[in-house]
């Protein structure tokens, strides 16, 4: 998290009647390099976003570079070579989910550059995405979308995704981004879903997460809350069982998230599965490539024929993890 002090003076003044909740959680999984390929199965699925990708299997995905591990480190990418046919299918990318599924638990993953470019969704981990999901009963089983955005538009935003019955305060919460929307059903306002943009740090998602080296997204789930905390890779403030990949943590030593969804008008128990990771990287879609969502972006030509004829744009196209840590 990044706030000035006088911001963060701010903060700690208007929560200063909220008690910060957590709990101690112990590791259960240490997912680094090669070990990627163990606990995650490549799904080479139509997208349900509609993007133009074309999602490959691991053995096309290692053959054809589009995933391999840089020391202990994990690459994810979409292919930057080939200009696509219009009639053709799309840009070749990869989609991974977690062979487990998690109920209450942490996870805190280390990433070190996200997607970046026009045209490209990120980390639910939805559209370039790091995130969770109740498959195949979605939205009945919920989402949580983590690490989310288009075409490099800042700041990150969290959002849960979820059946009917199920909304989260406007103010009044302890966090530090701010809420956008409060309806987290996926059937009405196009699957909006109830999100908080993370307006106390521009440089969570995009080019700007990259330029500092990244960082550490973490998010806590339970029946009472979900939180969801990002601290950059030279923040301070960042937690010392964060950076170390303890084998314990506290999560009420973390401080304020940045995303906070309270069950007070949610039953999260009974919205929420065991829910999957699900990493991937897609291109346009329903999202990014929504016709007035790319214009506004300043991204040039139709999504589409941007990614068919410019593969060199997607060049920063690419997830590298250092880790993902599961608590439970």
């Amino acid at each position: 998290m990044k706030l000035s002090n006088t911001s963060s003076a701010l903060v700690l003044a208007s929560l200063a009647g909220f008690a910060f909740a957590g709990a101690m959680y112990t590791l259960s999984e240490c997912i680094v390099g090669e070990g990627f390929y163990n606990s995650f199965d490549f799904q080479a699925i139509t997208d349900p976003t509609h993007g133009r990708v074309n999602y490959v299997d691991e053995e096309t995905a290692m053959r054809l570079r589009l995933t391999f591990t840089v020391g202990n480190t994990f690459v994810m990418r979409a292919d930057d070579t080939t200009v696509l046919s219009p009639s053709g299918p799309g840009r070749n990318s990869v989609r991974i989910r977690s062979k487990n599924q998690y109920t209450t638990h942490v996870a805190v993953f280390d990433i070190w550059h996200m997607p970046q470019g026009c045209g490209q969704v990120q980390l639910n981990i939805w559209i370039q995405a790091v995130w969770e999901v109740g498959e195949p009963d979605w939205p009945d089983g919920g989402e949580v979308d983590i690490v989310e955005g288009v075409n490099d538009v800042t700041p990150n935003q969290s959002t849960l995704h979820t059946s009917p019955n199920c909304t989260i305060p406007a103010s009044e919460i302890n966090q530090l981004g701010t809420t956008v929307s409060t309806n987290c059903d996926a059937r009405v306002n196009g699957n909006a879903g109830c999100g908080v943009q993370f307006t106390e740090d521009d440089d969570s998602f995009g080019p700007n997460f990259n330029m500092i080296g990244g960082g550490w997204y973490a998010m806590e789930r339970t029946n009472d809350y979900i939180s969801i905390w990002f601290w950059e890779r030279d923040d301070s403030s960042a937690p010392r069982d964060v950076i170390l990949g303890a084998p314990t943590i506290n999560t009420s030593h973390w401080g304020i998230p940045a995303a906070y969804f309270p069950n007070t008008d949610c039953n999260l128990a009974t919205h929420f599965d065991a829910n999957y990771i699900i990493i991937n990287l897609t291109l346009c879609g329903d999202w990014a490539g929504n016709p007035s969502v790319y214009a506004a972006s300043g991204c040039p030509l139709t999504c589409i024929d941007y990614v068919n004829n410019y593969p060199m744009a997607f060049s920063e196209a690419y997830f590298q993890f250092s880790s993902i840590n599961i608590y439970t």
